[in-house]
């Protein structure tokens, strides 16, 4: 622990000017969105142009980076805290493995390397590397992203992804040579999955049309088509296998069962539900519906012979396992809906591996395909775990991590319900040095919401300390315990960290999720309101020590209740964060967002969301906690607009003298692909502005 009393000791060695900070002037237009009979000002909108091509956004882009980057170089105990960063760095870690052909393949990063690294391993033979991303540029930004072995392990599509944009670059190597094929597809988004054919001639993708020049970032994305690509043809003449081009807004998923009979089509729209369709690849069929409305999830979980099993919430609101006849469409449940809820099933070998979230917190069970409950899966303690990919053969594997529990992976045996561990990751620090704690607080209404707090083991809980409060709430997903260094340099310096489950989440099921969304948003900020309300109410902190952190919709989370609740908290951490919510869907993903969010075109949510929309809503006249807002120039996912119009407005008006900041990195999207060393360094930013508003650096 000398570390942190270190860090500690360096941070009360300095202090920070208290001088007022000088934002550059940010210039005003006479721009209105005028809808339903409301005009309301956006006097900041020329800065919804691409800082890529637009000399006056790099400027003032240019001008803020000066300003934050000036400031933050003021905190006391920032190099500290990067250096202690970059000492837990710097351990070695693994992602899930897979085996295609009896070939092991799987990622590692052995510390401090920017991007981790593909390893192929045979039965009998050292792990040698496939693909080293590292050299493909200087900066380090330019990522690995998806990858996919074919059936027999002779070939691998992978995803290159540039910058942290969402756009892909699909490319197919030789895995006993290591060496590319000549194979290079563009227009893939979002994810570069593919579905490879059983004898590994070609490949199932989804792509895009090309935007129109000058606008790669910034437009929406529709018309998305599954296409067929033969190895060793141009992309020019690929086929077209499946598209909706009556509903261009519709995304495409092409996925193939275990044994190759099957296809299976997920069509989405937005969070909301998604249409399936089907084709029996043994007779020739092309896809035909199975699930026609977008009301409903359904996830695929496997077949065996003509039974199809899918994960969904139709008339099951925590989710339960349909077994449907794939050629008459008749389904029957094969494991109902319980009090905990289904997140994902597997067919391994011949039974049926169902994860599930109970508290927040991940259970595994096992079952015959009948429905028969055959036990638990052994997880080695309260934590999260991933995985369980489907496999014919009845191994599989999976990861688990915790707050204060690096990252482990491990082979699972369904035959025999048995775990072993593979790898595990050691990190410079004791894990029984801390403790997690989960409470149950009220929100607004009186709905109960699940909180983790995790914190070093010998803090004075007579007394209050600085806690950073996280939460996402939105979209279905789940806020679960999760091992992050930076967590673990904020906790070991003698901070509180609590994880609160707010609606909106998927950690309930549906009903969750319905209740922080479209009219009930402002069941979200109530519940984050609420738990930070509780953790002063319990003296683990005060007002004055707390510090909030969000990113996505988590960033809109935090820019809401800053608005809403200012004087609850004393510093504010928005990351990429939807902040105009007015104008959201007007750009890349924003569409897909509409389930959440409400459509803009009907009056009532446009009313609704004015109300909370955080760059509509900030009111001089109150003292506002320290902010940093962070964002990216490439982020394609929630354009830096959002960041930039916010922070525009944040600093013109009178809202007390607290920095109020915005700190945008270059080469850089909405968090997938960005390199170790940006992680590092913005992470040591982020705690030395929140340490010092907190008094956790004093």
């Amino acid at each position: 622990m000398q570390s942190l009393f270190a860090v500690a000791a360096l941070m009360s060695a300095a202090a920070v000017s208290a001088a007022p900070i000088t934002y550059p002037v940010t210039e005003t237009g006479p721009e209105v969105e005028a809808r339903h009979g409301i005009n309301v000002p956006d006097p900041y909108r020329w800065l919804e142009a691409d800082v890529r091509s637009d000399a006056r956004v790099a400027g003032w882009v240019d001008a803020q980076n000066k300003v934050t980057g000036a400031y933050l170089k003021t905190l006391p105990g920032r190099d500290a805290i990067n250096k202690r960063l970059t000492e837990l760095y710097n351990y070695e870690r693994f992602g899930i493995p897979r085996v295609r052909g009896g070939v092991q393949f799987f990622a590692r990063n052995s510390g401090l390397q920017n991007q981790s690294v593909l390893y192929v391993q045979s039965p009998g033979s050292e792990a040698r590397v496939l693909i080293d991303p590292n050299p493909w540029a200087q900066d380090g930004a330019t990522a690995l992203a998806e990858w996919t072995p074919s059936r027999d392990g002779q070939y691998l599509a992978y995803a290159v992804q540039d910058g942290g944009t969402d756009w892909r670059t699909i490319k197919v190597r030789n895995v006993a040579t290591s060496t590319d094929l000549a194979d290079s597809l563009e227009g893939a988004k979002y994810s570069g999955e593919v579905a490879w054919l059983p004898d590994g001639s070609g490949f199932y993708y989804s792509r895009f049309p090309a935007p129109p020049a000058g606008q790669k970032y910034q437009s929406e994305t529709l018309n998305e088509a599954i296409w067929l690509h033969k190895i060793g043809t141009p992309q020019s003449a690929d086929t077209m296998v499946f598209a909706t081009p009556d509903r261009p807004n519709l995304r495409h998923h092409a996925t193939l069962s275990e044994d190759n009979r099957w296809m299976v089509v997920s069509s989405y729209e937005s969070s909301g539900g998604n249409a399936v369709f089907i084709a029996d690849m043994a007779k020739g069929e092309t896809p035909r519906p199975l699930v026609a409305t977008l009301d409903k999830e359904w996830s695929f979980a496997g077949s065996q012979g003509d039974t199809l099993w899918f994960v969904t919430n139709q008339d099951a609101p925590r989710y339960r396992l349909l077994a449907v006849d794939g050629a008459t469409g008749a389904n029957k449940v094969a494991i109902a809906e319980g009090q905990a809820t289904m997140t994902s099933a597997a067919v391994v070998g011949k039974r049926l591996v169902i994860e599930t979230l109970e508290d927040a917190k991940s259970v595994v069970r096992l079952y015959e395909t009948d429905g028969t409950p055959v036990g638990v899966v052994p997880l080695p303690g309260i934590g999260t775990a991933s995985g369980f990919e489907a496999s014919d053969d009845g191994t599989t594997y999976f990861a688990f991590s915790s707050f204060a529990t690096p990252g482990s992976i491990w082979r699972y045996d369904a035959a025999n319900n048995t775990a072993q561990v593979m790898r595990e990751a050691k990190v410079a620090f004791n894990p029984a040095d801390y403790t997690v704690s989960q409470l149950f607080y009220p929100s607004k209404d009186g709905t109960k919401v699940p909180m983790f707090v995790a914190h070093r083991k010998d803090l004075d809980l007579s007394k209050p300390h600085p806690a950073l409060l996280y939460a996402y709430g939105g979209f279905n997903i789940s806020s679960t315990p999760g091992f992050s260094v930076s967590r673990l340099v904020w906790m070991e310096m003698g901070g509180v960290f609590a994880m609160a489950n707010i609606r909106g989440g998927g950690e309930y099921g549906a009903a969750w999720h319905d209740g922080g969304r479209l009219l009930n948003k402002q069941n979200v900020f109530d519940d984050f309101i609420a738990a930070g309300e509780a953790l002063v109410a319990k003296g683990l902190t005060t007002p004055q020590q707390l510090a909030i952190q969000g990113g996505s919709n988590g960033g809109l989370l935090v820019g809401a209740v800053t608005n809403q609740r200012p004087d609850l908290f004393a510093a504010a951490l928005p990351a990429v964060g939807v902040m105009d919510m007015l104008r959201y869907a007007n750009w890349t993903a924003g569409r897909y967002w509409v389930d959440d969010y409400g459509d803009m075109t009907k009056p009532e949510y446009f009313r609704y969301n004015l109300a909370f929309s955080p760059y509509h809503n900030i009111r001089g006249g109150k003292d506002y906690p320290a902010v940093l807002v962070t964002t990216a120039d490439t982020d394609d996912r929630v354009v830096p607009a959002h960041s930039f119009k916010y922070a525009a407005a944040l600093q013109a008006a009178k809202v007390g003298d607290k920095p109020h900041l915005i700190r945008i990195e270059t080469r850089a999207g909405h968090g997938s692909g960005k390199p170790t060393d940006k992680i590092i360094a913005e992470a040591a930013d982020l705690w030395a502005f929140a340490g010092y508003w907190t008094g956790l650096t004093r």
